[in-house]
């Protein structure tokens, strides 16, 4: 073997070291599907967003098998704006009307959708643009009384749509925009997808991309990161208020997946340039980890 140049650059020694150490862990994930719920800053900020998309190619280069869900909220409401349509929410949630349906709609699944896939695509990937429709890979059903209008849940998955596209090497790329059995379009929250989803791939892993650092003891405090909890003690954390606003359905989602035989979930920040790598090729990991017992 050829030695070193003493010219080397230190940072490519150090690329080197950190591809050596992530073997293991490349290892293991090779062939299996990880369901990665994209939002939030990560898709607003262009660093960010670039970082996930390097992210993605590269687990799919390596043998992962990625399926990304996305949200749209930002983008729903700056076409709302453009449309003279005043966004509303009631209990956390959009209030649908038709009319906001159709800009949902058309915003998620014929715009962001596209900007993901291009986006992998552009760095080499091959990535294939999906909504819950297509395929009746998801089929929705109102949510709660109806108040909300065309808010909708999950009434069932069917991901057979999806094997054929995961073992040519394709990521798909899913918006939560997915219809009745009436054939009407629902708006259904992305979180919500990406684990009934997840339980229904068996994945390894349910990765949620979020603007927090993880479930926090202390919301106002980073510091209080919560690193790893059981089903049991995530619900606990629920039902003790420490969990609540807009973690607790992204807490009772991964509950939901686990419950259903997904090996782990993460709840992590996607503010944080390469999260996902983080998560999947280190020791530490980044956010919270969701398991359905104690690994210790």
């Amino acid at each position: 073997m050829s030695p070193v140049p003493a010219d080397t650059d230190h940072a490519d020694t150090l690329r080197v070291s950190v591809l050596s150490e992530a073997l293991p862990y490349i290892q293991r994930f090779a062939g299996r599907r990880v369901v990665v719920k994209y939002g939030g800053a990560a898709m607003v900020q262009e660093n960010l967003r670039d970082a996930v998309y390097r992210d993605l190619v590269l687990l799919a280069s390596v043998g992962v098998k990625p399926v990304v869900v996305h949200g749209g909220g930002p983008e729903i409401n700056d076409w709302l704006g453009r449309l003279n349509i005043e966004p509303e929410f009631r209990n956390g949630l959009r209030v649908t009307t038709p009319e906001t349906m159709d800009v949902v709609e058309m915003v998620l699944v014929g715009r962001v959708n596209k900007q993901i896939v291009n986006g992998l695509n552009r760095l080499g990937a091959r990535a294939v643009g999906l909504c819950g429709s297509d395929g009746s890979l998801v089929r929705a059903r109102t949510y709660g009384d109806g108040t909300n209008g065309l808010v909708g849940d999950v009434a069932a998955v069917d991901p057979s749509v999806l094997f054929p596209l995961l073992d040519a090497g394709y990521i798909p790329v899913i918006s939560s925009v997915a219809a009745d059995g009436q054939g009407q379009a629902h708006n259904i929250n992305a979180d919500t997808v990406a684990g009934e989803l997840a339980a229904s791939l068996q994945a390894e892993k349910l990765i949620l991309l979020t603007d927090t650092p993880g479930i926090l003891q202390n919301r106002d405090d980073p510091s209080t990161l919560i690193r790893s909890v059981t089903l049991s003690e995530a619900r606990n954390l629920i039902a003790s208020g420490v969990v609540a606003g807009g973690m607790t359905p992204k807490t009772e989602c991964c509950i939901r997946a686990l419950a259903q035989g997904v090996s782990a979930a993460h709840i992590v920040d996607g503010r944080t340039p390469h999260a996902l790598l983080l998560e999947v090729f280190t020791d530490a990991g980044i956010g919270t980890m969701v398991v359905g017992r104690s690994h210790l």
